[in-house]
């Protein structure tokens, strides 16, 4: 197997193979950088495209004063900030629709386009050991409530608070990264700590839960998928806290407390629908199958996600 500085003195020649090589790597946690950045899982895939782009027009500029890692993250983190400063990501139309049947809302959301991601990618991400200089376990660093208060920073305290507390890189790395100073990294990064700790618990969202993936777990989610294909309100209303949350981005409304999820699931429930079982976020999830009244084929409708408590 070619050794790193091999590869990429070969890329830099023209090799194709080489730059493939050396970039399947890191390609997952690239995506996963670009998924934290932006909140949606189909513009993480695009900023992705456009990174791996970037990279091989601009590979000759690599000196080698940083890790080749190191300098993707770079390239990643631009093109993510591009995105976001040129209003490309998704704020989507939709959004802005609302099924007349669902109740009146407790709050109204403010991160529309958040995306799950799947734990089959994160699995695939061949370190997931932050650096030394991370505050968060990875599967602190992945759940929805994170990377939704994530999208409430400013573009560059995000970047910073991702590059410094997620991925653990020092604070002159992360000056490098961005073309900054120490001293501004430092102030965004005290700005963007101060931030998310009223949005997000310091110690992650999972303390008290079960393991993931434990029989506790596993009871849990048969109880849940039982409950929602016999439209069972009185069952599943008995699984959740009495502080719950209910979302459904991309409408706009959020909404707490028993009996108003009774109401939204009076409003969802149907006959026929089908969950399927899987992860994403580092939490429990299903996919939501709708029946078609015309044919016997199940059509899928979106993804469930489950914050355990």
């Amino acid at each position: 197997m070619d050794s790193s500085a091999d590869l990429i003195e070969r890329a830099q020649s023209g090799d194709e193979t080489a730059f493939r090589e050396l970039i399947d790597a890191h390609r997952h946690e690239l995506q996963l950088h670009c998924y934290r950045m932006l909140g949606s899982f189909q513009d993480a895939e695009d900023a992705l495209q456009e990174t791996l782009i970037a990279a091989w027009r601009g590979l000759s500029s690599f000196e080698g004063r940083s890790s080749i890692r190191t300098w993707l993250y770079r390239v990643a983190t631009s093109r993510c900030l591009n995105i976001l400063r040129a209003g490309r990501a998704r704020a989507r139309e939709e959004a802005l629709m609302q099924p007349t049947e669902l109740p009146q809302p407790t709050r109204l959301g403010e991160v529309l386009w958040i995306e799950p991601y799947p734990d089959a990618l994160i699995d695939r991400v061949a370190d997931r050991t932050p650096g030394p200089e991370a505050r968060y376990q990875t599967t602190e660093a992945v759940s929805l409530a994170f990377v939704t208060a994530l999208q409430l920073l400013p573009p560059r305290q995000r970047a910073v608070h991702i590059l410094r507390d997620v991925l653990g890189f020092h604070s002159k790395e992360v000056a490098e990264m961005l073309d900054a100073t120490e001293e501004s990294v430092n102030s965004a990064l005290k700005r963007a700590r101060a931030m998310l700790r009223q949005q997000v618990p310091a110690s992650g969202t999972r303390d008290g839960a079960s393991p993931p993936s434990s029989p506790d777990e596993r009871a849990l989610v048969e109880r849940f998928t039982r409950a929602f294909q016999a439209a069972d309100i009185e069952a599943l209303v008995a699984l959740l806290t009495e502080d719950v949350w209910i979302s459904m981005p991309p409408i706009p409304f959020e909404w707490q407390g028993h009996e108003l999820a009774r109401d939204v699931f009076r409003a969802v429930l149907e006959p026929g629908q089908q969950l399927v079982a899987t992860r994403a976020n580092g939490q429990p999830a299903f996919g939501f199958y709708q029946p078609d009244p015309r044919t016997p084929i199940l059509h899928g409708v979106g993804l469930l996600v489950l914050t355990l408590a």
